[in-house]
């Protein structure tokens, strides 16, 4: 049984007539948009590629070649593996949600669904499938955007409370024609909270026969409310290689030759986005047009390289050749005549981090180079030869650095001249590990000619023997800051050292001061430095170097005697014999010298 007939009042088709084909539904309605009458005229036997007609609106690539079925979305495998899954098991879910960054296929996924849930087949009898047939009436309808139980709807336009109320209202009442009724809102993430809010119990609990599709590019803006109750698919963005070859089979399907750099450069400039690629490429080959004159439709690279401001490869290598051998009048003529020709600095720099990126990804992998061109593959793989792996990522954070100079600097020319500069002077400098060896072969060398020292033998570890002592007046400061005040006193003021090594002690009290502060010491030392000493009090014939407090009361002296005997202050006193020489003393009190 057709429900066709019974719906649009039309008639069942006579004789062997064929189904019409995707270009005539297409054409059927962009004519409905167009204010022409939504029923095309009888068309015969449909032939490879339909002529345009003279009133059809040119339609852009990107929407010329949206994918109809899930066997043309390309690069999302995982996702249709589920989805079919969950068909062919009738586990489907209530609500769907499609993340993802710009053009990767989430509203033209939720159609697809759409189509594989209310497809009826050519026969009418068919029932939920992964490959819907494009020819029913359900499958024909969704295409033109015209099933009265597929709704869609924007929430960047529709983001209040009241929009969302229509909806819950609608969900009451049946599907008109189709199996399921269908709600796809686009950047669901435009709704407001007061709108989640009201959607949150439909969404729990919808009727059976209605089934939620979400598509959005800032998933981390949904509440988590909204996020729970939907089953999420992460659409991945597309990979170069995979961009390249669809638009060479768009290329052939538009009988537009292509070259393969060409193709490389759009597929790189779309970021993983198909609709931002077939952007690109139908403004290639709309430059193509113009600079053909009448020859024929041919994209070159040279076209493409021009169009998006890009750098040639050739002066790009040139470029890197100049920057390693150090040659900076070469370095800045390429990046002054790439800049004369319009190519943007920061694009220049952007060519040479991708130049020694590929460097590196050759040092480590067991292929050849990448490389649009067999000459570029040799030169990478040249480079990745003689360069060392330490040189590679040090010229990678330069010009990473440089990139970022370059895209805030007021005078990006300038910026990119002085980061290239940089990058020059610094690609021939030894990385840290070749210094190391470097020192450590000399250390290795033989000892001295007789007269000099010779080394110290010994099998104590190296720390052990070029570790310098401790410093008496270091370890004092460290024991006041760890709130040991008393001691460190003790130690500036009484205490002189006889012999100081880590973890030893030998010392003698001064004059004046006949405590016993071993222990104290000790205890002090332990809990400053973590590491225990032996701490012993010398005998009264030991030398001992005065205390802290005497070199600098000694010091303080010898600064006295030298400002008394200056000209200056002997001629003030013989002018002045009552005068007084004071000075600011350490605690701030006035002395007289």
């Amino acid at each position: 049984m057709s429900d066709s007939p019974d719906i649009f009042g039309s008639e069942e088709p006579e004789g062997d007539t064929p189904p019409p084909t995707a270009a005539e539904l297409e054409a059927a309605g962009q004519n409905a948009l167009f204010g022409e009458p939504a029923a095309a005229p009888p068309v015969e036997a449909a032939p490879a590629a339909p002529p345009v007609q003279a009133n059809q609106p040119y339609r852009v690539l990107a929407r010329k070649y949206r994918p109809q079925t899930f066997g043309q979305l390309i690069g999302q495998d995982a996702m249709v593996q589920t989805l079919a899954n969950a068909i062919r098991r009738d586990r489907l879910a209530h609500a769907f949600l499609m993340t993802g960054v710009r053009g990767v296929g989430k509203t033209s996924t939720a159609r697809l669904i759409a189509k594989a849930l209310n497809c009826i087949g050519p026969d009418g009898n068919g029932g939920p499938t992964i490959d819907p047939c494009g020819v029913c009436e359900p499958c024909v309808a969704i295409a033109e955007g015209r099933h009265i139980d597929v709704i869609e709807m924007d929430a960047a336009s529709h983001t209040g409370v009241d929009d969302v109320r229509e909806i819950i209202e609608a969900v009451r009442y049946a599907a008109v024609s189709a199996r399921y009724k269908i709600y796809i809102i686009d950047e669901v993430h435009m709704l407001s909270r007061n709108a989640f809010n009201a959607l949150l119990k439909t969404l729990e609990e919808p009727p059976a026969h209605v089934k939620f599709l979400f598509a959005t590019t800032e998933v981390d803006k949904l509440p988590v409310t909204v996020l729970s109750r939907c089953q999420r698919f992460d659409l991945r963005r597309i990979t170069a290689p995979m961009l390249k070859d669809h638009f060479a089979k768009v290329c052939e399907a538009e009988g537009v030759t292509a070259e393969d750099e060409a193709l490389e450069m759009v597929a790189s400039a779309a970021e993983g986005s198909v609709r931002d690629g077939l952007s690109i490429l139908d403004q290639a080959i709309a430059h193509a047009d113009m600079a053909s004159e009448g020859e024929g439709t041919h994209v070159t690279a040279d076209q493409v390289r021009d169009m998006l401001g890009l750098a040639d490869k050739g002066v790009q290598r040139r470029l890197l050749a100049a920057m390693l051998s150090g040659d900076g009048p070469e370095l800045l003529d390429v990046l002054g005549r790439q800049y004369a020709l319009g190519v943007e600095p920061v694009a220049v720099m952007r060519g040479q981090m991708d130049l020694i990126h590929r460097i590196a990804l050759c040092q480590l992998g067991k292929g050849e180079a990448d490389g649009p061109s067999a000459e570029e593959r040799e030169a990478i793989a040249d480079w990745a030869g003689k360069l060392g792996a330490g040189q590679v990522h040090r010229l990678w954070q330069l010009l990473l650095k440089g990139h970022d100079e370059v895209r805030t600097a007021p005078e990006p020319l300038a910026a990119a001249q002085m980061a290239l500069l940089r990058a020059m002077h610094a690609a021939d400098m030894p990385d840290p590990g070749a210094l190391v060896r470097k020192l450590d072969e000399i250390a290795a060398r033989p000892p001295a000619p007789a007269g000099e020292a010779a080394p110290v033998q010994s099998d104590a570890p190296a720390a052990q023997i070029t570790a310098p002592a401790p410093k008496w007046i270091d370890l004092v400061a460290q024991v006041e800051a760890a709130g040991f005040l008393r001691v460190g006193q003790i130690m500036a003021d009484w205490v002189r050292v006889i012999d100081l090594k880590h973890g030893q002690l030998r010392y003698a009290n001064a004059p004046g001061f006949d405590e016993d502060i071993g222990a104290d010491l000790r205890d002090a030392l332990y809990r400053t430095t973590g590491e225990r000493w032996t701490v012993e009090r010398g005998g009264a014939d030991e030398h001992a170097p005065p205390t802290i407090a005497e070199e600098r009361k000694a010091m303080a002296e010898a600064e006295a005697d030298i400002v008394r005997n200056s000209p200056m202050v002997k001629a003030a006193v013989e002018a002045f014999p009552d005068a007084k020489l004071l000075e600011h003393g350490r605690d701030g009190e006035m002395r007289r010298a």
